[in-house]
């Protein structure tokens, strides 16, 4: 360990596209900023978020605790919780905290946290603050405008968003939140992006940070509403991707069948008008990759926008006592599981694996990759051992640092994830182990499901009910429980049968 308190650097995505695209040999989502800072630290190829919905998964990696002790189970709760973020940890302790970005992680924002920045309530939309006034103005740039090339939508959208129409040019995000379900163009230059507006933000924190050396550690924070849909890449980042060459995906034709409800419940024109999901899909695959493209191409300029901030720090002679960790709160569906958009409330490899990249040149050189099963909830403890306090009895997670040291060592031999559905749609309980081949999930209310990850990547077949297998579901059920006794997640236990 250092001999003094680390600076940090936490940039945070957000609804990440998976790995899996692209690993067949065709063209993925370029992500060279992230590969870059991988190839200086540890990659954890087998990261997994604590739920695959914002809120929670949010609200985890601030205290390090897994939805159902924090109790912030859906994007919409505002439950009174008693457990401490980091943020408030780290002031503790002496660090000057800095935050721009999303919050989206339960009541408050991070300025009541110890934080300066910019943390709008909520969900939140930059487009709309004054400082993205202030900033547009001082750059001469026009404020973001956008072309809808295909909409996704339910009746709260069209009753919503009149304006949000294929086809239209012209159109601002100036709603209360920036998450229509639309894809298109940006117009304006890629400077009036959120993505850029952050950076810049972030770029100023860190200049004004160097011109007080003396002032102590510092923690800065960036959360990207993107790549989360609305997909609006500029044009410049479309370009880079070529629709032919994006084969098919895995899992696109699957009809669902041997598989939980909650995997039909999507958007139309996809779903139909009860909400569930149209198997095979309304889009042929020349369509969805024409979509993909867009989307694709957002995560690269948000990858871009992130680049900047660490190439800022590390110009500024902030490299080798920063501690920076790249990351995303969970993963995305599209164009998986029968033609999905968003994501929903099941447990599959798109939604739940999450990219992480962690460097820290004072404690331990880089270049490798690590396969040990990490979490969400890992990330506050990883953050407070950096800063010299050791919270492991208090909290649900576990201190990476010791991988970076020996990225081949094993963290833990199977890892729980969880879901309390999405609230307003449903309220599924799911509750998922990963071991390093295995995935074992418990649907409340519904069927279960088992996949062999390594002879199934793509989760394809359901084993839950194969004769063959039920030694092996009976183990893992096992092991479930015992995860669930582990972090007192009781009442799912009894709700599932499993104290019988």
């Amino acid at each position: 360990m250092p001999k003094t308190q680390p600076n940090i650097l936490l940039i945070v995505t957000d609804h990440q596209l998976h790995y899996r695209h692209g690993w067949d040999g065709g063209q993925g989502p370029l992500r060279p900023c992230f590969d870059a800072l991988a190839d200086e630290g540890v990659a954890f190829d087998r990261a997994y978020c604590a739920a695959p919905l914002c809120g929670p998964a949010r609200r985890s990696l601030l205290t390090g605790m897994y939805p159902h002790n924090h109790r912030n189970i859906h994007n919409q709760s505002e439950s009174n919780y008693h457990h401490a973020t980091y943020l408030d940890t780290l002031h503790e302790l002496g660090y000057h905290n800095y935050y721009f970005g999303k919050w989206h992680a339960g009541p408050g924002t991070a300025l009541d946290h110890h934080c300066e920045g910019l943390s709008p309530a909520f969900y939140g939309n930059p487009y709309i603050t004054p400082e993205y006034a202030a900033y547009v103005k001082r750059l001469g740039l026009p404020k973001a405008t956008h072309r809808i090339d295909k909409l996704f939508w339910h009746n709260d959208t069209k009753m919503g968003f009149p304006q949000l129409q294929e086809g239209a040019t012209g159109y601002r995000c100036d709603r209360s939140w920036c998450g229509e379900t639309a894809l298109g163009i940006t117009e304006t230059p890629k400077e009036t992006h959120e993505c850029f507006f952050l950076a810049d933000l972030a770029c100023h924190q860190l200049e004004a940070l160097a011109d007080q050396p003396n002032q102590g550690p510092f923690h800065l924070r960036v959360d990207f509403w993107g790549p989360h849909q609305p997909y609006f890449p500029t044009q410049e980042y479309v370009d880079l991707y070529n629709p032919a060459r994006i084969p098919e995906y895995g899992n696109f034709r699957d009809n669902l069948a041997n598989k939980p409800a909650t995997y039909r419940h999507m958007n139309r024109p996809i779903a139909d008008e009860q909400g569930n999901l149209i198997v095979p899909s309304i889009f042929s695959w020349d369509e969805w990759r024409r979509m993909l493209v867009q989307a694709y191409a957002q995560s690269t300029m948000v990858d871009d926008a992130a680049g900047m901030i660490i190439k800022k720090l590390d110009d500024l002679g902030y490299k080798d006592d920063t501690l920076v960790i790249y990351t995303s709160d969970h993963g995305d569906a599209l164009a998986s599981h029968g033609g999905m958009f968003d994501k929903g409330s099941f447990m599959t490899e798109e939604t739940i694996r999450i990219p992480l990249a962690i460097r820290f040149p004072a404690f331990a050189s880089g270049g490798t990759r690590s396969q040990a099963l990490v979490n969400t909830i890992d990330l506050a403890p990883t953050l407070l051992a950096a800063a010299g306090l050791d919270v492991s009895a208090e909290v649900d997670g576990e201190n990476l640092l010791p991988l970076l040291q020996n990225p081949q060592a094993l963290l833990r031999e199977s890892l729980l994830l969880e879901s309390y559905g999405q609230g307003y749609r449903d309220k599924l309980k799911a509750r998922t182990v990963v071991t390093s081949r295995y995935k074992y999930t418990i649907n409340e209310h519904d069927i279960d499901e088992l996949y062999d990850l390594e002879a199934d990547p793509y989760e394809l077949d359901n084993l839950h009910n194969h004769p063959e297998h039920q030694k092996l579901r009976a183990d893992l059920a096992a092991e479930l429980k015992n995860l669930m006794d582990r972090y007192h997640d009781h009442d799912m236990i009894v709700a599932t049968g499993f104290d019988r």
